[in-house]
This record gives structure tokens, C-alpha cells and sequence, in this order.
């Protein structure tokens, strides 16, 4: 057995025994062009706040936001880790909140909790407007990346208010400068501050950090968790 298949099947059994206990549990959605490895350190939180983790992985450069939506998060809602949960959370990264809007602005869950987006362009973001109509744009980021411009037209856009309990972290610094200037205002090097946000969110945080890191870091973690347990980013009775 390689090292790699002893990982997984460690993982395997964890998750399987924490979904066995745990009341509440956790569907994590990776960003375009990432995998679950960018939300291995979030899973591993997590579990350890008591939640059960599904880290759904899904191929975000092959189809449209719609589609992966259906495809990724129904997979992720059969995982057996979260049979006995009587809540589902959600906690996203970048494109991933995308993919759960879709999905809830066309379907029910029974058991939704809470969810959490990190970095998410919810109105879009302007390197798409001015990169989205080049073929290298296009093949690297697939038709799902297209949809995330800034005009009424594109897909965050065009899903309008949220209506579940979302709290929203977004990040003020960037490491690529190039994407930073096309982008109005403080940003993470691919979504501003502003246009993380969305009509019908409860809270709203920025960390200092930056958009391909923003999950791993400690403080996000902690804040993710807080909001999933009590509803806000702040501690209670602060």
C-alpha cells in the first residue's frame, strides 16, 4: 500500500467514526481550479471543533456553475458521514459559494445550518471582465470561470439575495499585483472586499490575508468554526 492510499484510508476511518458521533456536520466546496488539498487543513479544524467533514472535491474547469453545483453538492449531501447529522453546514472557498447559491436558489436541504465563504466573489470580479474573452483565460479556468464577471448578467449576479445564515470573510491583501490593479479597491489578488458581499448576509469580516491562502490560516478556521456554532464571527457576549 502506497502512502498515499494509507492516508486516505486514515481519513477514511476518521471521517467515518466522527460522522458516527457528531450531530453537526460540514460540506466543504474548493475553489476553481484547486482540489480538496486546499481544504485539508479546514477539514482537519473542523473535525477537531466535533464536526463531521466532507471535503467534496470537483472537476471545477470541466462545466458550468449550475451543473457542478448539482453534481458536486448532491454527491456530497449522499456521503455517509453525514447520516445521523441533524445540521449541514457549508463552509466554501472563491468559486465554491457560487456553486452553493446555485444550488439553494434551486433546491431545498431539510437539515442547512450555516455557511461560510471565504473569499467569494459574489458580485463577480473585474479579472474576469477584463481577462474573460482570452483563450488562455478560458481554457485554464474552464466555462464555470467565464461566469464570474462583474455585469448583471453573470451568474452571481444574476442569483440575487441569499436567503440562509451566511457570514461572508474576505481578504485584504493580494501577492499578485498584476490582478490587484485591474480590481477596485482592497482586494486578495482576485475579488475586492466589497464584491465579496451579498444582499441578505448576516455578517460580514476581513482578514489579512490573501485569496489562494485565506482558508489555511488559523484565525479563518477559528472564525469558520465560531460562526458554524453560534451564528456569528464575534465571541459571545462580545
Amino acid at each position: 500500500m502506497t502512502f498515499r492510499k494509507f492516508f486516505l484510508f486514515v481519513m477514511m476511518l476518521q471521517n467515518t467514526t466522527l460522522g458516527d458521533q457528531a450531530t453537526e456536520g460540514v460540506i466543504l466546496l474548493h475553489g476553481l481550479c484547486r482540489t480538496t488539498a486546499s481544504m485539508e487543513q479546514m477539514a482537519r479544524g473542523l473535525r477537531r471543533e466535533g464536526f463531521a467533514v466532507v471535503n467534496q472535491n470537483y472537476p471545477s474547469r470541466e462545466s458550468g456553475i449550475e451543473k457542478l453545483s448539482d453534481t458536486a453538492i448532491s454527491a456530497a449531501l449522499e456521503n455517509p458521514v453525514l447520516a445521523g447529522c441533524e445540521k449541514i453546514h457549508f463552509v466554501t472557498h472563491s468559486m465554491g459559494g457560487i456553486l452553493v447559491r446555485s444550488y439553494l436558489d434551486r433546491h431545498q436541504i431539510g437539515k442547512l445550518g450555516r455557511v461560510v465563504m471565504l473569499a467569494p466573489p459574489n458580485q463577480g470580479s473585474e479579472v474576469v471582465d477584463k481577462l474573460g474573452c482570452w483563450k488562455v483565460f478560458q481554457a485554464l479556468n474552464g466555462p464555470a470561470g467565464s461566469e464570474l464577471g462583474t455585469g448583471a448578467g453573470s451568474t452571481p449576479n444574476q442569483l440575487g439575495r441569499v436567503e440562509f445564515d451566511l457570514g461572508v470573510i474576505a481578504g485584504d491583501r493580494s501577492i499578485n499585483w498584476i490582478n490587484s490593479m485591474m480590481i477596485s479597491g482592497a482586494d486578495d489578488g482576485k475579488v475586492s472586499v466589497e464584491r465579496a458581499k451579498v444582499a441578505g448576509m448576516k455578517e460580514h469580516v476581513v482578514v489579512h490575508f490573501t485569496h489562494p491562502f485565506i482558508m489555511k490560516r488559523e484565525l479563518v478556521i477559528g472564525l469558520t468554526s465560531r460562526f458554524l456554532k453560534q451564528g456569528s464571527f464575534s465571541e459571545v457576549g462580545n
